[in-house]
Parts: structure tokens; sequence; C-alpha cells
């Protein structure tokens, strides 16, 4: 059966559907700019994840790295692109057209752990 309908799953950004590519953006969404290692444990994720993801996501032009010395050390600061908030803002939009309600209020929304 074929349909010509269409579905907002067809907007979701694969990149960003991903649970840590997802985590990463949403944590650099409510800054302008982070160390790799605050995002690495606000995601909870091992050093070659996020580089992983990083990469993938620098690559899409999402974001942007910038290495700095502190001291002797080189330290890592991610931000996201405008092309990455956009991207962050319109797969959001999405989940909430396919959600179609207010997930907070919703019966069993608690998150494990909470």
């Amino acid at each position: 059966m074929s349909s010509t309908g269409y579905h907002p799953r067809l907007s979701l950004d694969p990149l960003i559907h991903r649970p840590i590519t997802l985590s990463i953006v949403s944590a650099l969404s409510a800054v302008d700019e982070a160390d790799f290692a605050t995002i690495r444990d606000i995601v909870v994720v091992s050093d070659s994840a996020l580089s992983k993801q990083i990469t993938a996501l620098e690559q899409a032009r999402y974001l942007k790295v910038r290495k700095a010395f502190v001291g002797r050390r080189t330290r890592t600061y991610l931000s996201l692109t405008t092309a990455g908030r956009a991207a962050l803002a319109a797969h959001r939009k999405a989940l909430w057209a396919i959600v179609g309600e207010d997930v907070a209020e919703a019966p069993g929304a608690e998150l494990p752990g909470t």
C-alpha cells in the first residue's frame, strides 16, 4: 500500500537523531561554548565516543571546534553553528509534531531515575 501523505518523521535529522548526538547538541544549545570535558561529563560518554560524534557534527557544519592553550595544555572548545542550532530546532519541531501532546503531562512521562 502506497501513500502520498506526509509524516513529520521525514523531517527528523538522521545525524541529530542519534542519542549521543542529540544529547551533545542539546547541551550545547544552552550555551555559547563549552569545553570538551564538560560536554563529555554532561553526556556521560567516553572521550572516543564524544570525539566520533564531534567529527560527524563538524563535517555536517553543525559544530565548531576551537582549540586554545590553557597553560601548557591544549583545551578543546565546542559550539553550535547557526546551521546546528537551526537543525536542532527543526528536529525538535518534528519530534513535537510526532508526539502531538505535552510530554511533561503525559502518563508515564517520568524519566528513569527521577
